[in-house]
C-alpha cells in the first residue's frame, strides 16, 4: 500500500510540475525517472536490510572478539565527545575479561560474521537490593543504529539478569543523549536524575599520598 502511495505521489508531483511551470515534457520525464530510481533503490536496500537482520546473531563474547569490542568502545567515546578518555588496551581487556579473575562479560551482535554491536556488563552490588547487573556500554555501529540491534543486545542483558536471579539491571545515560533516553523509556525503566556521579582516577588517588597508617 505504501509503495502505491509513493508512486502516486511521484506521478502527481510530475503532473503538477508540468501544469505550474509548463516545463518541457522531456525534463519532467527525467525528473520522474530519477525519483523512481531513488524510490526503487531504497526499496531494494530495505529488503536487503531486512534479509540481513534475519541473519543477526546475538552471542556471548569470546577472547578473539576483543579487538572489535575495543574499536566499538572508541566509537562510542567519539559519539559521547570524549575520545581522549579511552586509555584501555586490548591486552588489559583480554586479561580483565578472560584472565584468572574476570570482572566483566559481554554480548556481541554479529551480522555476516562481522561484529556490529556490543553490550558490556558486570555485577554491581547494592546494599539495599543485592546483586544487580550493570550495563556499562551498549554500542552499535553508526550506520546500523535504529535497526533493532541495540534492542536485541539490551534484552539479552535483561534476560541474563533474570536467569541469574539478580535483583535487576542498572545503567547510566548522558542527559543530552535523547535517542538513548527515549529508547530506555520504551521499557518503562526508572531514570533517576537525582544522583551525581563521583570518581577518582588513579593519578588523582596517587596525589592524595595515602597510607595504611
Amino acid at each position: 500500500m505504501q509503495q502505491c502511495l509513493t508512486i502516486s505521489r511521484i506521478f502527481a508531483t510530475s503532473a503538477n510540475k508540468i501544469s505550474r511551470t509548463k516545463t518541457n515534457i522531456t525534463d519532467v520525464a527525467i525528473y520522474a525517472a530519477e525519483h523512481f530510481h531513488h524510490f526503487f533503490l531504497q526499496q531494494h536496500r530495505n529488503r536487503m536490510l531486512i534479509s540481513a537482520m534475519e541473519k543477526l546473531h546475538i552471542r556471548k563474547g569470546k577472547p578473539e572478539d576483543i579487538p572489535a569490542v575495543l574499536a566499538l568502545v572508541k566509537e562510542l567515546a567519539e559519539y559521547e565527545r570524549a575520545p581522549q578518555e579511552v586509555i584501555n588496551t586490548e591486552e588489559l581487556m583480554l586479561a580483565d575479561g578472560f584472565g584468572s579473575n574476570p570482572c566483566y562479560g559481554f554480548f556481541v551482535a554479529e551480522l555476516n560474521q562481522e561484529i556490529v554491536g556490543i553490550a558490556l556488563h558486570y555485577i554491581r552490588y547494592s546494599t539495599w537490593k543485592g546483586k544487580m547487573l550493570f550495563l556499562e556500554d551498549i554500542v552499535v555501529k553508526e550506520h546500523l543504529r535504529g535497526k533493532g540491534i541495540g534492542k536485541k543486545l539490551f534484552e539479552a542483558c535483561a534476560l541474563l539478569a533474570q536467569e541469574k536471579k539478580y535483583a535487576g539491571m542498572t545503567w547510566q545515560v548522558l542527559d543530552w543523549n535523547e535517542p538513548a533516553i527515549n529508547f530506555y523509556k520504551k521499557y518503562n525503566s526508572t531514570l533517576d536524575p537525582e544522583w551525581i556521579n563521583g570518581k577518582l582516577m588513579a593519578a588523582q588517588i596517587e596525589k592524595l599520598n595515602l597510607s595504611h597508617d
